[in-house]
């Protein structure tokens, strides 16, 4: 018989890794929250005109990677690929535009049909955040704060790179730039840039490909384009930064290639990674609300790849906690239930071994990493009382185990790990 396996480019969660993860999804929300960001929760599907509508026809998201289906009402469904996107259509929902701002922050699954390669999956896990309403530059600092903060906190070593792609008049003037330029290399792009080219010129800057990348390099530059009030813009931005201490590298290959994206663009890289070294983006995308059937609302977000955040801390341990282990000396099970249910109502992790052999439920205890067993049988049955040993005492230490009272087992516990 075959053996199963989990579906290409995805993989289960377990022991270390799954400590990781939840260590990266605690300290971000813990951060996030101390930024006044809320959480939300979106579903995991939507309607797939929530995603054509918001990333674009013309993105490789849309033409390439969306897992799209019918259900069995007929309906086009597809499995979330980004974040952005299920948050705005849940402001627009339940009729959020009138409460600005509003500052929302998310975990969970998104799926894009890519190769899988280390770093890259199909179902992959993002946290991110997103804050509307406010079309202040200093916004933008926040946001880019919050998420140094994230990855400090997480000790992880990693670089900011800012770039600016300006007001709609600049985007506009810029674009005309870049398709006369690339005009003269046409032969010479790959597939994909020759489609940009005439849909969406500015993707071509953030090819992978490598003679586009060489043909990029001589490309014309956005701050040529920009419009006073972007320039002025983008240095509050720059200044707001400064002010705080965060250092960055300006790249103008850094875009954003959809309309609705103004200003600001941003990512933060771990060259511990790789190729695939990009951990964190994000930017400003005034006109998504406007473009997805809302009012005009400013907004400014950046999504985090967990998966790769969790690949720059593999080599740290997350141990799981230290239980006290319970080993019963005959039919005892109904009195350990009761103990440790006790202890675990006080926050105490508590493990029952099941074993009817004391040296083998002994040897369980030390494989699980207890550091106390609590013993009980008949002696502690008649006397209402508890044996308590130490596994990290040697076997003639005076305090190797002592014997308690039922009712000061909690006590004696914390006064011991203590």
């Amino acid at each position: 018989m075959t053996k199963l396996q989990p579906v290409r480019g995805t993989r289960d969660f377990l022991g270390d890794l799954a400590r990781c993860v939840q260590h990266i999804q605690e300290t971000a929300f813990s951060k996030a929250q101390c930024f006044g960001f809320e959480r939300i929760d979106t579903p995991i599907f939507e309607y797939t005109g929530v995603f054509k509508r918001a990333v674009g026809e013309t993105s490789d998201i849309v033409g390439k990677e969306m897992y799209t289906f019918l259900d069995r009402g007929g309906e086009e469904i597809t499995l979330r690929p980004e974040g952005t996107a299920p948050v705005v259509r849940a402001i627009l929902s339940n009729s959020l535009t009138q409460q600005l701002p509003l500052k929302y922050c998310y975990y969970g699954p998104m799926f894009r049909y890519e190769r899988p390669q280390r770093g890259r999956y199909r179902q992959l896990h993002q946290f991110g955040v997103e804050f509307f309403g406010i079309d202040n530059p200093y916004a933008d600092v926040e946001v880019i704060d919050l998420a140094r903060q994230i990855i400090k906190e997480l000790g992880i070593n990693a670089e900011l790179y800012l770039n600016t792609i300006g007001d709609v008049e600049s985007r506009d003037a810029y674009r005309a730039a870049l398709v006369e330029y690339f005009s003269k290399y046409k032969n010479e792009l790959s597939e994909d840039s020759q489609q940009r080219l005439t849909k969406n010129p500015m993707r071509i800057l953030d090819s992978k490909d490598a003679n586009d990348k060489r043909i990029a390099e001589t490309a014309p530059k956005i701050a040529e384009y920009l419009t006073a009030s972007a320039a002025q813009f983008f240095g509050k931005i720059r200044e707001g930064l400064e002010e705080i201490g965060i250092k960055y590298t300006l790249d103008s290959t850094l875009v954003r290639g959809l309309d609705y994206y103004t200003h600001t663009a941003f990512e933060f890289k771990s060259s511990d990674l790789g190729a695939q070294d990009a951990i964190l983006g994000g930017g400003r995308y005034d006109g998504l609300v406007q473009h997805m059937g809302g009012p005009f609302i400013p907004a400014v977000g950046w999504g985090m790849g967990v998966d790769r955040m969790a690949l720059l801390l593999e080599n740290k341990v997350f141990a799981k906690p230290t239980p006290v282990a319970f080993v019963t000396i005959g039919d005892y099970q109904s009195k350990v239930i009761k103990l440790a249910t006790t202890l675990r109502e006080q926050g105490i992790t508590c493990e029952i071994i099941y074993k009817a052999n004391p040296g083998k439920a002994f040897k369980e205890a030390d494989k699980l990493n207890a550091r106390f067993v609590v013993v009980v049988g008949e002696e502690e049955m008649k006397t209402n009382t508890v044996k308590i040993k130490d596994l990290n005492l040697p076997l003639d230490h005076p305090q190797k185990e002592c014997t308690i009272k039922e009712e000061d087992l909690f006590n004696v516990l914390n006064q011991k790990n203590g």
